[in-house]
């Protein structure tokens, strides 16, 4: 299910519509506006086509996500493509998924896999079809995109591409949020800030191949037959993109899919990745403790949320295991404040909108929450302070320092207390709900499908809620000790 190493961050972001300002990792803003607008045109139509699609389209590559069937011909094609005998191999783990389990003893600190890199699936690949691979690159197709064409091209070719038994291992539909539809979204993520991202990323993805369609595919059907290339097959490869996409620093920073690598699942307790070993000329990770025979092997896809993992591999996390865990909490400007556009202004001026989200975690949150809860509160007497609070909350300001102003202090606590609890509500109201909420279905497998994820989502809210009780708490005392101060004083 979720089977990737550390990715991309800078990757996402050489997508042709993608904004510098959105979401694929915590970031401190929403995007303007006037983008949401085009997107949400953009979200309808593709949630309409890949709906109608994906009832009566199935890939004719990839394999069900915990199958096994095609792990024999993987790793008998990777031995006679290069790859070294192996200390891992593939088998069923926990809750059904692949991933690498130890064949053989190994310690703590020894380099393993050792993929070479003729292995490796990146943007100066070769093509099967080499007018295909010149067409987009005479168009200056980004990295990304043209990665996402290449691997429909390949896959399309099935056993006449020599990457057919690697695809033939991938997942025909990942459990990432880009493969839920519209009203699953809406249905089991509607108190999560998640939903929204997904949607935002499915409507970039979307963009994205509108661009494409619209410069290159439909110039050359011949090269590209809509048959083949559209946005179901295009979304499916993005999934496998997002989720799989290797950032090698000791290569120069290359970005690849790396097969066999890619098996690994991800671990909270594990920090280890996978890089570039110039003294092998491989692609290892160094383990960082001993695995026995039999155990199952683990790397770090990064220090990521609940949500995060959600979002682009598909899964939670155990309760309580991620220490990298967070929660976005939405913040508002009030329409009602007389300062409002003097605000506004001075935070659009730092790529900051009326609306933003900021990370919370068990063990607090950022200074630049504390600055925009301070803009909120702040009366017209203080706009000459505007300025400097709006650089402190985009993370922008050159000083950094704990931005105080005591005589608002109080009013700020309550004002992201406020929120905090609002968001509390949502998801109370959310797990009390799931508890009875009826399974839209017609048949076995939609019937295992809507457990499946109405479960993930209710391990997400549970981890998020459990955050924001803690924000709770933190916010309470420390709003009784200043009124406790108040009145000593």
């Amino acid at each position: 299910m979720a089977e990737a190493s550390r990715t991309f961050h800078a990757t996402l972001l050489s997508l042709p519509t993608f904004s510098p300002r959105f979401h694929f990792k915590l970031s401190y803003s929403h995007s303007h506006p006037s983008l949401h607008l085009k997107r949400a045109r953009s979200v309808q139509r593709s949630i309409s086509e890949t709906k109608t699609m994906s009832l009566n389209t199935t890939l004719p590559w990839g394999c069900d996500i915990d199958s096994l069937e095609n792990a024999e011909a993987l790793q008998n094609w990777l031995s006679d493509s290069g790859l070294p005998p192996q200390k891992v191999g593939i088998n069923k783990v926990e809750m059904g998924k692949r991933g690498l389990v130890a064949l053989k003893k190994i310690n703590r600190g020894e380099k393993i896999l050792f993929v070479p890199p003729s292995l490796l699936i990146s943007s100066d690949s070769d093509w099967s079809s080499p007018v295909a691979g010149h067409v987009l690159k005479q168009q200056n197709v980004a990295d990304l995109p043209l990665l996402a064409t290449y691997l429909i091209s390949e896959a399309n070719l099935q056993k006449s591409s020599r990457w057919s038994n690697y695809i033939s291992s991938l997942p025909r539909e990942p459990y990432s949020l880009l493969h839920w539809t519209r009203s699953e979204l809406d249905r089991y993520l509607k108190a999560s800030q998640i939903r929204l991202r997904a949607i935002e990323r499915i409507a970039d993805i979307t963009g994205t191949f509108d661009d494409l369609r619209r410069r290159i595919f439909s110039k050359h059907p011949h090269l590209f037959p809509k048959e083949v290339f559209n946005l179901v097959t295009f979304r499916w490869s993005f999934g496998i993109l997002l989720s799989r996409l290797v950032y090698l620093y000791s290569m120069d920073g290359k970005v690849a899919l790396v097969p066999w690598a890619d098996m690994l699942n991800h671990s909270c307790e594990v920090e280890t990745y996978l890089n570039y070993d110039k003294s092998s000329q491989a692609v290892v990770f160094t383990t960082d403790r001993a695995y026995q025979p039999g155990e199952q092997v683990f790397i770090s896809y990064g220090k990521k949320s609940n949500a995060e993992l959600l979002l682009s591999y598909g899964f939670v996390p155990k309760q309580g295991t991620n220490l990298n865990d967070s929660v976005e909490l939405p913040l508002s400007l009030k329409i009602s404040d007389k300062c409002y556009k003097q605000k506004l202004k001075a935070l659009m001026k730092h790529g900051l909108s009326a609306s933003q989200c900021y990370p919370i975690q068990i063990s607090g949150w950022p200074l630049e929450l504390m600055a925009y809860a301070y803009l909120t509160v702040s009366p017209p007497s203080m706009s000459k302070q505007f300025e400097e609070m709006a650089a402190m909350a985009s993370n922008e300001s050159i000083i950094r320092k704990d931005l105080r102003y005591p005589e608002i202090e109080e009013k700020a606590v309550q004002f992201i207390l406020d929120s905090c609890e609002s968001s509390i509500s949502k998801y109370s109201k959310f797990l009390k709900e799931s508890g009875s909420m009826d399974l839209d279905i017609t048949s076995q497998e939609q019937q295992n499908r809507g457990v499946f994820l109405k479960q993930l989502a209710v391990d997400l809210c549970t981890s998020e809620q459990k955050i924001l009780y803690r924000a709770q708490y933190k916010l309470k005392r420390r709003l009784r000790d200043m009124r406790s101060g108040e009145l000593r004083a």
